[in-house]
């Protein structure tokens, strides 16, 4: 698990300097960063999912994977915990002399007329509308993030290997390359890129505990075509991040879990086929 552990320090220092960059850059410049991480995350995502051996595998898993996750909404269960792990986090400060001037500080007047009330509920109805907002971009940040480190074969296969045969060279690679595009998320997103730490806890400290075994039900194969549904994913981040068009990718990932299991009895069908 140190190669897991290391990966998810990396993230989280790679997310803490990319916030104080995005304290310190112009509203103009961040239009410049999306467009560069989308670019980048798009050029990541073509080369995975070319690396599929059958384009009807990854067609099927896409398809399929979709139906699934639109029919559990599995998108919008991820954007509530995105909003519920921000109001978790967030620190939450009432001014010491809020008390004495509830009543001028809410525009309610000493009189209370309706007018006063009107006010009051019409800001509170601003500040209501205000926070999914908030909490979709930290969700947001927090599943495109988590797409984006754990989606590729480096993640399945450095773990595996991490946790059979000790071999923790391939998920450091990957720890550095994920604390670099950490940072530029982070920027781009906030701070739910950090939570995305939890996320490669859990899904590499699986296929590094469980490689022993994992790693023969998937083959090569399966591991090829998990990547490359990660890589289609990535792509539909990319596209949302330069603007062209918004996907719910959190709906396509049953994908990840189709796709291996069409790769293991394409074969048996390609048989049955004359």
């Amino acid at each position: 698990m140190f190669a897991t552990y290391f990966n998810c320090i990396a993230v989280i220092v790679g997310s803490l300097l990319g916030l104080l960059l995005r304290t310190r850059i112009k509203d103009d410049f961040k239009s410049v960063v999306f467009a560069c991480s989308g670019l980048v995350t798009l050029v990541i995502g073509v080369s995975m999912a070319l690396g599929t051996g059958n384009y009807l595998i990854l067609l099927f898993s896409l398809v399929i994977g979709g139906f699934c996750g639109y029919a559990l909404h599995i998108e919008d269960g991820v954007l509530r915990l995105g909003a519920w792990m921000e109001r978790k986090t967030a620190r939450k400060v009432k001014p010491s002399g809020a008390g004495a001037t509830d009543g001028v500080a809410e525009g309610v007047p000493q009189d209370g007329t309706a007018m006063g009330t009107a006010d009051a509920d019409a800001r509170d109805a601003s500040v209501a509308m205000s926070k999914p907002s908030s909490g979709s971009n930290f969700a947001k940040g927090f599943l495109n993030a988590s797409l984006l480190f754990c989606s590729g074969a480096m993640s399945v296969v450095g773990s595996i290997q991490a946790g059979t045969v000790g071999d923790y060279e391939l998920i450091m690679v990957k720890s550095i390359m994920d604390g670099c595009m950490a940072i530029v998320f982070a920027a781009a997103y906030g701070p739910g890129v950090i939570a995305s730490a939890l996320f490669i806890l859990v899904y590499q400290g699986f296929f590094t505990l469980a490689g022993g075994w994992l790693a023969p039900v998937l083959g090569e194969t399966g591991i090829a075509e998990l990547s490359a549904v990660g890589g289609v994913l990535l792509m539909m981040i990319g596209f949302g991040l330069v603007g062209v068009k918004e996907f719910k990718t959190g709906n396509f990932l049953p994908a990840m879990v189709i796709a291996p299991i069409l790769a293991g009895i394409a074969p048996y069908l390609s048989a049955l086929l004359p």
